[in-house]
């Protein structure tokens, strides 16, 4: 083989396709970034749908003793915080099927609501490790219970416990008021309280 050959084909190799594979690069980047993000803003119905579904779902594992359920809850809240409802089957059923059978979409913010479910990761995850990793069913079922309770709040009562904590976390100075306009300024949330400007 000559160098020249030789060359061409380890050069090939330092930028596969050239052109043609930065534009596959990049529309990979792309897609990627339409699956992992969070929407903004999000539907409260369809979130309170999803909570619905996170009770069930805790009030089984409690209620029948069955922990392999701490399962498809972990990695629904890692879906849904990663992803919103696009790799998450109880969101794509809250947001596709059951949440326009309801009511008409309640647009809030998407901050809080990504907390609120990072908040499930964190509790979900504990609990799939207590039992799981540790044995400590008893642990584990509490920390479900906790779950449950804070999801039941969301769903029924329509109290998301998680985004009140963003909210005094906001207020407190430890989340940048970059990281949701509509929350740091109401106004954008509720017109009717803008001033008009005056003359």
């Amino acid at each position: 083989m000559a160098k020249a050959d030789l060359a061409g084909k380890l050069s090939g190799l330092a930028s596969p396709g050239g052109w043609a594979g930065a534009r596959r690069w990049s529309g990979l980047r792309t897609r990627l970034r339409s699956i992992f993000r969070f929407p903004n803003p999000v539907n409260e119905v369809a979130a309170r749908v999803v909570a619905g579904g996170v009770v069930v779902l805790c009030a089984a594992t409690v209620a029948w003793g069955q922990p392999w359920l701490l399962i498809p809850l972990c990695y629904g809240f890692w879906a849904r915080v990663l992803t919103g409802p696009t790799l998450s089957p109880l969101g794509q059923l809250a947001t596709r099927v059951v949440a326009p059978r309801l009511a008409p979409p309640r647009l809030v913010a998407g901050p809080p609501k990504r907390f609120a479910q990072a908040m499930g990761v964190a509790f979900s995850t504990v609990s799939l490790v207590l039992w799981f990793g540790f044995g400590l069913d008893s642990a584990a079922l509490v920390v479900v219970g906790l779950l449950a309770a804070a999801a039941f709040l969301e769903s029924v009562v329509g109290y998301c416990l998680g985004c009140r904590i963003f909210g005094v976390l906001m207020r407190a100075g430890m989340i940048p008021d970059e990281v949701c306009a509509a929350c740091a300024d109401v106004t954008l949330r509720r017109p009717e309280l803008r001033q008009p400007v005056g003359v």
